[in-house]
């Protein structure tokens, strides 16, 4: 098998039709919030994108400052899924407030938005906020990628498909590599060698051609083992992270919060 040539950017993973879909929501949705970043998730992040993968959009955008101080205060997460020209959007905004409060506690669907690659939209705040992102980063984050992976491997039971055991993979590998480095790395294509499950390829190229192909037991079987092992030096990486316990920023993340919140208060 040919070795794989991991996606670097947005434009890298999504085909004409995508990419004009995608153009449309941005344009769309931007009109409506100011955005910090859009972040192309899913399985275009993670390196095993099939033709009928959905556009996972996940962003995070600040509220008008005048908008929080009124009675009727702005929802804090705004949700779009439709599916158009053919291609289905599942788009996701979370209030600055909310994504902090997640970066905080390990939440690795901010933190993704945050350090990943894959970011089909920025503005001038995304620096910073990677910044502070990094700085924030502490042992949290193993209860995020440990419980996430747990639940994958519950799907998968019930439902043995190529996807499922990817997500399994992914997240276990890309929190084991978090917590071993301090490197938010979401792409499994670029962390399966590194971490002894090479053949991982072969799944890939299954997902590739379709989103929902299925696997045989025996070669669920011949996985078992090796999760389990995942899941084990998930724990250990935990035990012997360089990370901090927890971040000892909260302070300097409430004070660039306030900052953001007086330059856009009208």
């Amino acid at each position: 098998m040919e070795r794989m040539n991991p996606a670097g950017r947005v434009d890298d993973v999504l085909s004409v039709e995508q990419r004009a879909v995608m153009s449309r929501v941005l344009a769309e949705e931007a009109a409506r919030r100011e955005h910090v970043v859009v972040y192309l998730s899913g399985a275009h992040a993670y390196g095993f994108p099939s033709p009928d993968s959905d556009l996972d959009l996940k962003a995070i955008h600040v509220a008008p400052t005048a908008d929080l101080l009124g009675f009727d205060l702005p929802e804090s997460t705004v949700d779009r899924a439709e599916v158009i020209d053919g291609v289905e959007v599942d788009y996701t905004s979370n209030e600055l407030a909310h994504a902090l409060s997640g970066i905080l506690a390990g939440n690795g669907n901010f933190l993704e938005r945050v350090l990943g690659r894959m970011a089909a939209a920025t503005s001038p705040l995304l620096e910073q906020l990677r910044l502070l992102a990094q700085r924030s980063l502490s042992r949290r984050v193993h209860r995020h990628y440990r419980g996430f992976a747990q639940n994958q491997l519950r799907f998968l039971e019930k439902e043995p498909t190529a996807k499922k055991l990817l997500y399994v993979l992914r997240t276990t590998t890309t929190g084991i590599h978090l917590l071993s480095t301090g490197e938010l790395e979401a792409d499994l294509t670029r962390l399966m060698d590194r971490y002894d499950i090479p053949d991982a390829a072969a799944l890939v190229e299954r997902k590739r051609v379709s989103e929902r192909a299925d696997i045989e037991s025996a070669l669920l079987e011949s996985w078992r083992a090796r999760i389990d092992a995942l899941f084990i030096r998930l724990d250990e990486a935990c035990k012997t992270s360089l990370l901090p316990e927890e971040p000892s920023n909260e302070r300097e993340v409430r004070e660039w919060l306030l900052t953001v919140r007086r330059a856009r208060f009208a």
